[in-house]
């Protein structure tokens, strides 16, 4: 029964706008919102609460709150005194601290944090191996062999979904030691080979424990797809889906970030990535991405067969959830 307008933007989580956020999530059909840490620094719990109370109240189809509250470099609500007296921990301190037993106790601190405030998902764990405390990627990494790597994403993975709040997996296909994204594309030149023996592995873990969504960087993948980044690239698409057996909904990075927009026309990234076979897709600039997609559907170029696949997972996802009841 959804129209076309409703379905593509049931695709979209978008960083939720300064002005008329509740009224554009309706006006738009938004799937989901992505707060930052401005969105916290001169609020309240209470008017954190109510803001997002109003954003829910507004629209149809319950929308997906997502922040990064990884621990460590990356929080976006526990760098403010008003929410917690100190900072979530990265991974790799907790480890240190406590091993298992203290990223368990996190993650069930963390999820009801989150929830108390109407924040349904957490856009974590870091499931890239990293071991070089040099590599971009390190301090947001666990910092550990693949092994263990896997372990923790199992043990965050579990208790998240066991405190139903959304997990995502991040960086498929694997960051490594690549380039900052945010600042432009980066190449990975390694083999296929190693992926299938370190990288992939945590993602298995954390699909096997039942994570909700995969995110897929803009790194130029060479041993998968030499022409496209990951995010938007159908062959690193069907690795996902069908090598490692993943059913749920895929998301790519910001399609705002310098890798895509020096890479294509911001207009044209969303459609390449539905194109592609993402899912859900991030992006800041949603009022130029999403009437771009609705045109490629009515000219054609996407199927409305590719958007049911997507709004499906995207509504399964938010029913397990309990989003939707």
């Amino acid at each position: 029964k959804m129209s076309i307008e409703e379905k593509v933007g049931q695709m979209f989580i978008v960083r939720c706008p300064k002005q008329d956020a509740a009224k554009k999530a309706a006006q738009y059909h938004i799937g989901g919102y992505i707060l930052f840490s401005k969105d916290f620094k001169n609020s309240s719990i209470g008017q954190t609460k109510n803001r997002i109370y109003n954003y829910q109240k507004t629209v149809e189809i319950p929308l997906l709150i997502g922040v990064d509250e990884e621990g460590g470099n990356v929080n976006r609500i526990s760098l403010h005194k008003q929410f917690r007296g100190e900072p979530f921990l990265s991974p790799q301190d907790l480890y240190k601290n406590g091993e298992f037993d203290l990223i368990v106790s996190d993650t069930i601190e963390k999820a009801v944090f989150l929830k108390s405030l109407g924040i349904n998902l957490n856009l974590a764990p870091v499931c890239d191996v990293s071991t070089v405390a040099t590599d971009y990627i390190y301090p947001r990494s666990f910092g550990k062999d693949a092994v263990l790597t896997s372990q923790y994403v199992e043990n965050v993975v579990r208790t998240m979904k066991d405190q139903h709040i959304g997990s995502v997996l991040k960086h498929f296909p694997g960051y490594g030691n690549n380039l900052d994204t945010h600042t432009g594309i980066a190449y990975d030149n390694r083999d296929y080979e190693t992926f299938l023996q370190s990288d992939f592995l945590p993602f298995i873990s954390g699909i096997n424990a039942g994570a909700g969504a995969v995110l897929v960087s803009h790194n130029i993948v060479r041993s998968m797809d030499e022409s496209f980044p990951a995010s938007l690239s159908p062959k690193v698409n069907r690795i996902l889906r069908d090598n490692l057996g993943f059913d749920g909904v895929i998301m790519t990075d910001d399609l705002y970030m310098d890798a895509i927009r020096n890479y294509t026309g911001d207009s044209e990234a969303a459609v390449l990535a539905v194109l592609a076979g993402n899912d859900l897709i991030c992006c800041t600039n949603f009022e130029e991405q999403i009437p771009a997609v609705i045109n490629a559907v009515k000219e054609g170029i996407i199927s409305e067969e590719r958007l049911n696949e997507s709004v499906l997972r995207i509504l399964k996802w938010k029913l397990e959830l309990g989003i939707i009841y």
